[in-house]
């Protein structure tokens, strides 16, 4: 479908064309990666939203591409290298590795546009991007140096988080704080044992020059392994245990160094012992208390987690983890140390290796946030920028009034290389640090560089920065590159209305503001007006999608099913650990003992968009999946009706021509203009939910259950009346237009089969078919006939109970209605014929008012006003059937004990009992009514005149 599409919007003007422009890009998933039920989600909730907007006359772009992912790419292909060819990245030229990286992206990275085009993404192909080709690489050269040139972007030496097992910075959003309660193991890598956390050990300091053990301080401190890097011991300045230790100094209980006590308000007197450890080269708290107080740093761990030499020779080159324990006797050996508890504490884990995150002094390229966070922020206050749903902007305020300035230095080979060259000679006069330059190319910057130096360009001699730009700096990028950012500056506010994402998913919201600051900063325009976001995607149980749990799934599998063996197959190829394996392995084997049955692409989109996307976490079930297909096979089979109903010589009429002749057609028509309005208010408040189940609503309860059983007996008749074929085609035609964003390939696949317009006035394909529209179906809407028609459904409900509760499974028996309103008598007058038929009942007829009712005839009310007769006599067998409604009565009255027996509780349960009570006293009143109707008609024997 993806040519023809794109044939008919690129070459020819649809007739029912807007001239407004609605464009999207997806937001770029990693190329390493492969599409989860989150991302499902999103991409059902954007085709949707494009479709519709394509169907309107909208000219639309919606802009498909790929992250690099730095660490993620890079940590794939090394595994790979290592375990092919027994090869490490170091041994090769970076030049050698990043065709080694390029070609795996080659073979390999393509899995995700495979699971867009399974889902139906109906995406701009070519205008795919990717965040390290050539468009990429210049936007990000050239926001790089406006950055700088802006002064927004400096060199320094800070804190940064920094993973040993990656060798490199990370960003604060692949920080995961994982709460401890206590004392917890954890298996880390590069560590051979677990290791213990969630533990508070206390150290005595000293007090130079008083003897005796009362003369010290003791402070607590989770990792031990950075007392080596203490500069000085804290108070708060008012805590009086320590006044008459102000300006004293301290023994180091390692180095035996003099270490000052010093006194500062942010110190919390009532945690622990009030008095801290300072180590600023591993704390940004402590960097920060240190800067108030001139202390320098000591880094004492290494980027690979090794001690340092200022450790001293016996700690130096240790890892960090080895050294706690090395450091933990010494104490012990001097005598210092004071003992060990559980502490509940908050512990930093690397999101990309697993390791905990240390924090060391670096020098790296920073981006200055605050001005920019500054007009994010207010671009939400003034109303600019939109999120949707409203209590995101609480978050969004909170994170941009906290923001520090951005670490984008990583020390990886696969990303983009920062375009910055050290000057190896000839600084500017007095010049103390290095010299950097930042140029769009080599030759730009050693221009630069000659400037500052005063010395040929040629003479110098300039090293590019190895490290390359944090992911996240290309990715913010990635809107204004797809559309020719820096060479063209295109009107975003035009072109991306809308943004979508997971509202469970911090990455998604961290890029929104990355995006939204770089934008604002580089082009002056904000990337959209709104934000969208839907809600994360949970399994059946409430739990978060998880590898680790085994609930992780393809969407393809969910499309095309999976044996369970493929299932586990996939979590034995994964990167789970032995234990974790066991546990996904089993939770597996107990939600899908089966697999996966084969649900369709159609069904999941419809199951999807099903949930309200903009309220609370969804919670997805396979079951639920399955259901929306069995929706799918009832449209099928609907379509498969009416198309031999129409026969091959049928011409359908325009749907301004069709005119209903009789009550049912004008009931369904009047039913499909509110389907479609239903349907234009959720696409314009794009909440989905209220078109699926208008939708759902339309399709299995108004047509399939009650016109198209309506309908069947006058289909039956000879020769056809014409209006219930226009009816039929309508329908159809429009109830699969309505259908095609949410259900594309059912939709097209039946809208095709349906008999051509005269004069070839049909779109080619249902994707560029006009969109209904409320006002195009205007003429049809009749809701006062609908609430009429609700009063005959009621009595057709009643029918069946009756029928139900005298099991007649075969028999037509005659009915009477009867009414002291003389209007309602008439309602239900114009629908007796598809009441009997709706009601399965015989001939169908009306008692006057006031006229008595035939004896022995089951009765039920409709309403005060308003009975139902049924006749019974010759098709019940009083006597059997009132053994059987004891036994049913009996039953029934068995459960109602039991419920009444139950301690009343609080909240849902106790809503949900009583709701069971009710409904379980309401089918006892109708069995003692059935069993009183059937005594009378054993008493009565009436004649065959008597009515």
């Amino acid at each position: 479908m993806k040519s023809p599409r794109n044939r008919v919007k690129r070459k020819t003007k649809l007739p029912q064309a807007t001239g407004e422009t609605f464009s999207m890009c997806i937001p770029p998933p990693n190329v390493t990666g492969s599409l989860h039920i989150g991302h499902a989600l999103t991409v059902a909730i954007q085709d949707a939203l494009v479709r519709w907007h394509r169907m309107c006359g909208d000219q639309v772009l919606w802009v498909p591409g790929s992250d690099h992912a730095g660490i993620a790419t890079q940590a794939v292909v090394e595994k790979q290298l290592w375990k092919e060819r027994g090869v490490r990245r170091h041994e090769l030229s970076r030049e050698e590795f990043l065709r080694e990286v390029w070609k795996w992206k080659e073979e390999k990275g393509g899995e995700i546009s495979e699971q867009l085009q399974a889902l139906g993404a109906s995406l701009d192909w070519d205008r795919e991007c990717f965040t390290m080709d050539t468009g990429s690489s210049v936007a990000v050269t050239e926001a790089f140096v406006r950055l700088y040139e802006a002064g927004l972007l400096y060199r320094g030496q800070q804190l940064v988080n920094w993973s040993c097992a990656l060798r490199s910075a990370i960003s604060d959003i692949e920080v995961e704080s994982r709460p401890l309660p206590g004392r917890t193991e954890l298996r880390l890598p590069g560590c051979s044992s677990p290791v213990s956390f969630g533990l508070l050990v206390s150290v005595a300091f000293p007090v130079d020059g008083e003897p005796g053990e009362d003369a010290e301080v003791v402070v607590g401190t989770t990792r031990p392994e950075t007392l080596p890097g203490d500069v000085a011991v804290a108070v708060h300045p008012d805590d009086s245990r320590y006044t008459h230790l102000h300006g004293r100094q301290l023994r180091h209980p390692l180095t035996g160094q003099l270490l000052p006590l010093i006194t500062d308000s942010a110190v919390q007197p009532h945690v622990g012992t009030g008095a801290v450890k300072v180590t600023p080269a591993h704390s940004p708290a402590d960097a920060e208390l240190a800067a108030r107080h001139s202390l320098s740093p000591l880094s004492v761990i290494a980027e690979d987690g090794t001690m340092t030499s200022l450790c001293g020779d016996w700690l130096q080159g240790l890892h960090r983890f080895v050294a706690r324990e090395k450091i933990m006797s010494a104490l012990r050996e001097r005598g210092l140390f004071r003992g060990i508890q559980n502490h509940p504490m908050v512990l930093p884990i690397c999101s990309r290796s697993g390791d905990v995150v240390e924090y060391l002094l670096k020098s790296q390229w920073f981006v200055r946030c605050q001005e920019m966070g500054d007009r994010a922020a207010q671009a939400v206050e003034s109303g600019a920028l939109e999120l949707s749903p409203s209590f995101h902007q609480k978050n969004w305020q909170h994170w941009f009034s906290h923001i520090g300035d951005w670490c984008v230095s990583r020390q990886l080979w696969w990303g983009h290389q920062i375009p910055a060259y050290l000057v190896m000679e000839g600084h500017t006069k007095g010049d103390k640090g290095d010299c950097w330059v930042v140029g769009r190319t080599e030759a730009e910057a050693r221009k630069i560089a000659a400037e500052l130096t005063g010395k040929p360009g040629a003479e110098l001699t300039l090293q590019r920065d190895p490290d390359v730009l944090d992911t996240w700096f290309s990715s913010a990028l990635f809107p204004f590159a797809a559309l020719g950012w820096p060479q063209e500056t295109p009107d975003l506010a035009r072109f991306y209305p809308l943004s979508l994402l997971e509202t469970g998913s911090d990455l998604l919201l961290f890029w929104v503001g990355r995006m939204v600051m770089l934008g604002t900063q580089l082009t002056g325009q904000l990337p959209f007006s709104k934000v969208l976001l839907h809600s994360m995607v949970r399994d059946r149980q409430g739990r978060k999608m998880s590898k680790s749990l085994g609930n992780v799934l393809d969407p393809r599998d969910i499309i095309h099913g999976v044996d369970l063996q493929v299932l586990q197959a996939k979590l034995r190829d994964g990167n789970l650990d032995s234990t974790e394996l066991a546990i996904a392995t089993a939770a597996q084997r107990k939600d899908f003992p089966h697999g996966i049955p084969e649900c369709g692409t159609d069904a999941l989109r419809f199951a999807l968009c099903s949930h309200g996307a903009l309220g609370g976490d969804l919670n997805l079930s396979v079951s639920e999946v399955l259901s929306s297909r069995h929706f799918c096979n009832k449209i099928w089979n609907a379509l498969r009706f009416i198309l031999n109903a129409l026969g091959e010589k049928f011409v359908p009429q325009p749907a301004e021509e069709v005119s209903p002749l009789s009550p049912m057609d004008a009931w369904i028509l009047s039913r499909l203009a509110h389907t479609a309005q239903e349907c234009e208010r959720g696409f314009l408040a794009r909440e989905l939910s209220l078109i699926t189940h208008a939708l759902h609503h339309f399709w299995l309860h108004n047509l399939c259950d009650v016109y198209l059983e309506a309908v069947k007996p006058v289909l039956l008749h000879s020769p056809h009346l014409p209006d219930p074929l226009q009816v039929l085609f309508s329908c159809a035609d429009v109830g699969l237009r309505l259908l095609a964003p949410l259900m594309p390939f059912l939709a097209e696949e039946l809208w095709q089969r349906l008999p051509p317009r005269p004069s070839g006035s049909s779109a080619p394909s249902i994707c560029v078919a006009p969109y209904p529209t409320a006002h195009s179906l205007e003429h049809w809407r009749q809701p006062e006939l609908e609430q009429h028609f609700s009063r005959v459904q009621e009595a057709v409900q009643a029918l069946r109970a009756l029928r139900a509760t005298y099991q007649l499974t075969k028999a037509r028996p005659r009915v009477l209605l009867q009414s002291s309103e003389p209007g309602e008598q008439g309602l239900f007058e114009a629908f007796l014929e598809p009441l009997g038929t709706l009601g399965r009942c015989g001939v169908m007829g009306l008692l006057p008012p006031g006229v008595a009712a035939p004896s022995g005839w089951a009765q039920a009310p409709l309403s005060d006003t308003t009975q139902v007769y049924m006749e019974l006599q010759g098709l019940v067998d009083p006597q059997t059937h009132l053994s059987l409604l004891a036994a049913r009565r009996q039953k029934l009255q068995k459960q109602l004990d039991g419920l009444m027996a139950w301690t009343p509780s609080e909240g849902e349960a106790e809503t949900k009992r009583q709701q069971r009570l009710s409904s379980l006293q309401l089918d006892l009143s109708k069995l003692d009514k059935a069993v009183s109707h059937l005594r009378q008609l054993m008493d009565a024997c009436p004649g065959p005149g008597e009515l």
